[in-house]
């Protein structure tokens, strides 16, 4: 990958927190705070911390450690499409009774 296509990859890149809305009305809870690990590396982060790219039709969230797609999310008239293969595991919080 050439230098200038790195640079504007950081550019477009922001954190995992930018997505929060979007998971929030998917899932109906806060999801920037769930733990996931990396299927490629291991690597476990909170989504928040995960590399987001939204500057797309959808998003799309990164490892932060060896940059895999752990996430996509594309949203159409009709459906929302939520692909999570990248990541070995999202643990999502029970509600309290």
């Amino acid at each position: 990958m050439n230098e200038s296509k790195m640079d504007l990859n950081r550019e477009l890149m922001v954190d995992g927190n930018a997505v929060a809305g979007l998971l929030q009305e998917i899932f109906a809870i806060e999801m920037t705070a769930t733990p996931t690990e990396c299927a490629n590396c291991g690597n476990a982060a909170e989504v928040g911390a995960l590399q987001a790219y939204t500057q797309a039709p959808g998003a799309v969230l990164r490892c932060p450690a060896c940059e895999s797609v752990m996430i996509r999310i594309v949203q159409t008239p009709n459906h929302i499409y939520f692909d999570a293969r990248g990541a070995v595991r999202l643990t999502l919080p029970r509600e309290k009774k």
